[in-house]
């Protein structure tokens, strides 16, 4: 039975992947570690959790000894628009975080997840169908982590044989958890005003076309290559994944089907729409689809729908 440790696991995607994987592997097997001395109590109450500054190699060795752990899900770090605010504490956290996960992998022998992101390519990369091995030039400090980070954990796999798997994601859109800085917010952001106001005002401009992704493809992907035959991966970097691309008027007209009062407005906002205008307008993942199998189950449509529903609900 897998011992697994989830670092940051109040946020984005750590706190939908905690409940999926105690799901799957029991609920004392999975430790939910977070910066927040007091999680949310969905999330303490429902199995064990630490407290634990990503920063201090100390502790995070002592919790991965005392929990027997065999598998890390590192996902402490800071998004895309929260780094640029501060990109000393991004690097410290990003890149200080990872070094010490892969260190204590090492000394412990733990396969270890790392998400990466579409913010890893840069304004040089091909922006259509952006291939899986490409320019990767990110002109952010949130970029400079990822791309850091995905050889870094290349470099513990080819030097010390480190079980290390990871994916590029894109755009996250969530129901459950609010949004934490990112660049793509707006594509959650949106759902609530909807409903709750009839409008919602944009900080990208029309025709800032981004790959996205519902929670739920994501926290399916993120087990999906945990799980899979080692010998299949063609990559240790990190996978593109994709399951919609649009832009944001798009969005808006799909969400209009379903609130047909519903108004967009636009503020761009100078520190992410350059951001954005640095990042792909679509990712191939035929890697991902070809080594792991990998298929998402929501479109446009389909997530548009099933939002709404679960926040008027």
């Amino acid at each position: 039975m897998h011992r697994i440790l989830v670092t940051g696991a109040t946020g984005q995607i750590g706190s939908e992947l905690v409940p999926a994987l105690r799901a799957r592997y029991g609920a004392a097997n999975v430790v939910a570690a977070g910066h927040k001395k007091t999680p949310p109590p969905e999330l303490r109450e429902a199995g064990p959790y630490a407290a634990l500054d990503i920063r201090e190699r100390g502790a995070l060795a002592a919790l991965v000894e005392q929990e027997r752990i065999d598998t890390i899900y590192h996902l402490a770090a800071l998004l895309s628009a929260t780094a640029e605010a501060d990109p000393q504490l991004a690097w410290e956290i990003n890149m200080t975080g990872l070094v010490n996960v892969l260190e204590v992998a090492r000394l412990f022998n733990c396969a270890v997840f790392h998400p990466s992101s579409i913010g890893a390519f840069g304004p040089s990369t091909p922006p259509d169908r952006t291939p899986q091995v490409t320019i990767q030039r990110p002109n952010t400090m949130y970029g400079v982590t990822k791309v850091s980070g995905e050889l870094l954990c290349d470099y513990y796999h080819c030097r010390f044989g480190l079980d290390t798997r990871g994916i590029r994601f894109p755009g996250l859109i969530s129901h459950t958890t609010p949004p934490g800085g990112g660049t793509t917010d707006y594509a959650v952001e949106i759902f609530s005003a909807a409903i709750s106001q009839k409008q919602y005002t944009c900080f990208l401009q029309p025709g800032t076309c981004l790959d996205m992704m519902y929670m739920p493809d994501a926290i399916r992907a993120a087990m999906e290559i945990m799980e899979a035959e080692p010998g299949r991966f063609r990559h240790r970097n990190a996978y593109n994944l994709t399951a919609m691309s649009f832009a944001p008027e798009e969005l808006a007209a799909e969400i209009a089907r379903h609130i047909p009062d519903f108004a967009m407005l636009y503020q761009p906002d100078p520190v992410r729409q350059a951001i954005a205008d640095s990042w792909p307008n679509s990712l191939d993942d035929s890697a991902a689809r070809e080594d792991w199998d990998w298929q998402p189950r929501y479109g446009l449509a389909e997530m548009t729908g099933e939002m709404l529903a679960a926040l008027s609900a």
